[in-house]
């Protein structure tokens, strides 16, 4: 199956009942990716995409997109919206990264979209100041994108397509603009990078990040009967949140007691205390003893 619109063409491999690979080129930029769509209803999507995962409820009043949406996907994606919905409102909620990974509002206000970022990780992208905005990042101008227009502060509200959406501003954890977006009817959670999906996770003290506050989030959504998005990897339940919220608590305490015992940084990465979990979460973005630092800032600090 191809999709065709002007500029770009989209290649669909299906690989699985509701799920799809696609490639997708820019004929303006020369950009390529591969990007997955999950259908977990007929309402409710997931695009996998190089920036990160994307949740959309998509129906009769619209769109709405939760996640990190790549630049290049987004002519694909408003593509498959449009074949799902005749309204044209979209809503487009950026969930928070490092400026090196961010990709702005990934082309949709020019869309017409209604794009909204909490108002701590707007600011770091130099949005959402008191005064004429400064000029855009560099790497924005690059990709071609604006920022998110709409800053929040501690809840968005959503009631669209037979769906109750809220995305709930955190205690720091990753970032002090973490936010989890609850689809209720769905029973769907996004937990954005306290819950990464790829590996360890990041607590970045330069962002207002702590691991007391990332611990809080995931202890609410270790139940199997929620269904998860992480940013990125599959579809997973909140069982996989408890495996993951167990293995940092784990670490925590190894961490913990060499300190107490009174090694230094140095000596604790040279005792890998997280070996017996490299196999399956040392392969992200958090590289193991980059993950041991974190930890060891954070007992040391008493975050």
């Amino acid at each position: 199956m191809t999709y065709f619109q002007t500029g770009v063409v989209f290649r669909i491999i299906i690989l699985m009942p509701f799920v799809s690979f696609l490639t997708v080129s820019s004929a303006t930029s020369g950009a390529q990716e591969t990007v997955g769509v999950t259908e977990v209803t007929p309402e409710l999507l997931v695009f996998a995409t190089a920036a990160g995962n994307v949740v959309a409820s998509v129906g009769p009043d619209g769109a709405l997109l939760v996640g990190t949406p790549a630049a290049a996907s987004t002519p694909f994606i408003s593509n498959v919206l449009a074949s799902r919905t005749k309204s044209a409102v979209r809503y487009v909620v950026i969930a928070p990264q490092d400026i090196a990974h961010s990709q702005g509002d990934a082309g949709w206000g020019r869309r017409g979209a209604f794009v909204a970022m909490h108002e701590n990780a707007l600011q770091r992208i130099s949005g959402n100041v008191m005064g004429p905005p400064p000029p855009l990042p560099p790497r924005f101008t690059e990709l071609g994108v604006d920022r998110p227009r709409i800053a929040f502060s501690e809840v968005l509200a959503f009631d669209i397509n037979a769906e109750s959406i809220h995305v709930v501003h955190q205690k720091p954890g990753y970032s002090n603009a973490d936010a989890i977006v609850h689809f209720h009817v769905a029973k769907l959670i996004y937990l954005g990078e306290v819950f990464p999906g790829d590996g360890y996770p990041e607590i970045d003290p330069t962002q207002g990040g702590t691991l007391d506050g990332l611990l809080n989030t995931l202890d609410g959504w270790t139940n199997s009967a929620f269904r998860i998005v992480p940013p990125r990897g599959d579809v997973v339940n909140g069982g996989s949140v408890k495996t993951f919220r167990d293995m940092i608590v784990t670490v925590r305490d190894r961490v913990k007691r060499l300190i107490d015992g009174g090694r230094t940084e140095p000596q604790i990465l040279a005792e890998h205390p997280t070996s017996d979990f490299d196999a399956r979460w040392g392969h992200g973005r958090v590289q193991p003893n980059q993950f041991v630092h974190e930890l060891y800032n954070a007992l040391k600090s008493g975050d």
